[in-house]
């Protein structure tokens, strides 16, 4: 019996260590399979037809309209080649003076070393107070956009190459939105700028925060930064996610004394964060730093107005709009004056009906001049640079706190969504092209859950139309119109097909979601409207006398749609715990 129970418990014993060499090799298998999946090519979700097809595009594209923003690189272009780098901050023979930090400025100038000598005999590096150039200028500076984007697409395909096979597809739908997106083409392709090189570096550290490569994060970010200075909005959203993922550890911790704190921080995870992110900033600035405060004055030039001379689609277009409805109406109906001061008396409102009139009279530019300078308005009070830094901070500082106590790559992206958002609407001399800052991050985001598709439909929709007044010529009408109608067509359901429906889906509002899919469709006619309005100007003389109201019309519309946009992610990022669980 003794030696009947030994084999029994032998045999035992050896079928559960067979069974979990069974169960290790199953998951070391299964590992392997998902280490395979991560990171593998797969022509499927290339991007190189992407690019090919997009190359012959932005090829044909080059006869269309530049804007002044083609002169301004032009010029710094001139910059950076003819002068010593001392001098790059204050030369102002053009009015185009250099206003990036200094790695965009190193960028021009690695540029300027290619410049053929065809190129250089057409004037293109010619420091004049106006750019006199013709077709080769054209052709080369056109082709520098293109190939400079071409890190755009690699980074992306990074991102679509490092994703799990089962979110590739949604990955690969994210990825071609960003490539193909009317934003990039109306900016880059034919307004001119190279927004598609710089926000490859901000996707990147995207991506690497998503792959938990912190360090990498940050590198990318401060480069990013040091490109172009409108990046800093995002600070807020990459400092807490940073310090909370990377460098503080509540594991296992118990507050028992202050000492304890020394423990929170993982001072070797400080060290190397901190040295990336000032070593970035020192290669940058150093060349300059006997020449801060004039670097300074060119990145923050707070002389410039509220607004921009076509009204960014925000809350202070609908602020400028309001404060032109009550000033026709009160000047129409003084009445309506008398009733307002009952509530609300000097100085935030004019002390008399006919201090309004001087203002109208008076006020140099009053929002749709096209000027950049102060703007004043008649009834509303007055809006200087401190109220908007308030307000964006203020609703900065409530997207970033949910990240210290979950710093999880969707609380991450939709910080970053949100404080771009903050940034577009509340920000100071905010331009249209900044609406990049939303929908790009907004990107990662959606793809989810279903719930954020509505929102991000919304921004996007009425960002990339809000775009339409960069190209203002009839030759253009077709093809902006075509291209984004298009884009939305084709995007918006494939991101409807592709996202995960939510458990909690009886917690969506769908008398919202049907409000806005009303306002997306109504943004067709309203561009048609206004299309028709400007054609017939020249047939009748009284059209001209309100040649502002097109552009009124699309900042006040876009800035509805962006604002409830806003509204509607900031109720989910904030009061739908569900939404946001790993």
């Amino acid at each position: 019996m003794t030696d009947l129970a030994t084999e029994n418990v032998d045999t035992t014993s050896a079928s559960q260590t067979d069974l979990a060499d069974y169960a290790t090799n199953q998951l070391q298998n299964t590992t392997k399979k998902s280490e395979c999946q991560v990171g593998t090519v797969d022509r499927r979700y290339s991007l190189w037809n992407f690019w090919i097809c997009g190359l012959f595009l932005k090829i044909l594209l080059f006869p269309d309209y530049f804007s002044t923003d083609f002169d301004v690189h032009r010029n710094w272009l001139a910059i950076t080649h003819n002068l010593p780098i001392t001098e790059w901050y204050f030369e102002n023979t053009s009015q185009w003076t250099l206003d990036y930090p200094p790695f965009f400025a190193y960028f021009e100038w690695a540029l300027s070393q290619f410049v053929p000598s065809v190129v250089k005999e057409d004037g293109c590096l010619d420091i004049v107070e106006v750019g006199q150039f013709g077709w080769p200028t054209v052709i080369f500076q056109r082709m520098t956009v293109i190939f400079s984007e071409i890190l755009l697409y690699a980074v992306l395909q990074y991102y679509i190459n490092t994703t799990s096979k089962d979110r590739r597809t949604q990955s690969f739908i994210v990825a071609t939105s960003i490539v193909v997106s009317p934003g990039f083409l109306i900016i880059d392709h034919i307004h001119f700028q190279y927004n598609g090189f710089l926000f490859a570096i901000f996707i990147a550290s995207i991506v690497t925060a998503r792959n938990k490569n912190y360090l990498w994060c940050a590198a990318f970010y401060s480069i990013a930064l040091c490109f172009k200075h409108i990046f800093l909005y995002m600070a807020p959203c990459y400092f807490v996610f940073l310090l909370r993922a990377y460098v503080l550890n509540f594991e296992n911790f118990k507050f028992r004394s202050y000492k304890d704190l020394l423990f929170l921080v993982k001072w070797s995870h400080l060290l190397k964060l901190g040295s990336i992110v000032i070593g970035t900033l020192a290669i940058c600035f150093s060349p300059f730093i006997f020449q801060m405060p004039q670097v300074l004055s060119r990145l923050f030039p707070f002389s410039r107005g509220l607004t921009h001379a076509y009204w960014a689609p925000n809350f202070w277009a609908l602020y400028s709009f309001a404060d032109k409805i009550l000033s026709i109406i009160i000047l129409r109906v003084p009445y309506i004056y008398t009733v307002i001061t009952r509530f609300i008396s000097s100085p935030l409102i004019p002390s008399s009906v006919n201090e309004i009139k001087e203002r109208v009279q008076e006020a140099s530019n009053n929002g749709s001049k096209g000027l950049v300078q102060d703007v004043v308005f008649t009834v509303l009070p007055q809006i200087p640079p401190k109220v908007t830094f308030f307000l964006t901070v203020f609703y900065q500082i409530l997207a970033v706190i949910p990240v210290l106590f979950d710093p999880s790559f969707k609380r991450f992206i939709g910080s970053l969504t949100l404080c771009g958002l903050a940034s577009y609407l509340f920000g100071w001399h905010v331009h249209e092209k900044a609406i990049l800052l939303v929908i790009v991050p907004f990107s990662f985001l959606v793809v989810l859950d279903r719930r954020l598709l509505v929102s991000f439909m919304l921004v996007s929709a009425a960002g990339y139309v809000s775009l339409f007044p960069l190209l203002y010529e009839n030759a253009d009408f077709a093809l902006k119109c075509l291209y984004t109608f298009v884009w939305c067509v084709v995007y918006f359901f494939a991101l409807r097909k592709t996202t995960k429906l939510s458990s909690s889906v009886e917690r969506r509002v769908f008398f919202m979601d049907r409000l806005a899919i009303i306002y997306i469709c109504l943004l067709l006619p309203m561009v048609l409207g206004i299309q028709f309005f400007d054609v017939m100007k020249w047939k009748y003389p009284l059209f001209e006398k309100f040649e502002f109201l097109g552009l009124m019309t699309y900042s006040v519309y876009c800035s509805l749609g962006i604002m409830g946009s806003w509204i509607g992610i900031s109720w989910l990022y904030n009061f739908d715990e569900p939404l946001w669980e790993s």
